[in-house]
């Protein structure tokens, strides 16, 4: 079994949202599995979180740290932005 680099988008619930404490939360509940996490830009001062992580290729684990990304508070949405075996 190989591993999959998996970025993820992180959007705040609004601009309000201090993305500081947004990058700290993921980095706690990543932990070893985040190898990334930067600020993008989006549309009218509304910036995203990229997330990028590194998993073992089993079915399910993907959508779990999305599930659990999604739990944050703050966060409106998390999406796979790219997906690659490694």
């Amino acid at each position: 079994m190989g591993q999959v680099a998996i970025t993820y988008r992180i959007m705040p619930d609004g601009t309000d949202v201090d993305l500081s404490k947004l990058s700290a939360a993921v980095k706690k509940i990543l932990g070893s599995k985040l190898k990334r996490v930067e600020e993008r830009p989006v549309a009218f001062g509304l910036k995203a979180l990229l997330a990028t992580v590194v998993l073992d290729d089993k079915s399910g684990e993907g959508e779990a740290v999305e599930a659990s990304l999604g739990q944050l508070p703050g966060v409106s949405s998390v999406e796979t932005q790219e997906m690659s075996l490694i």
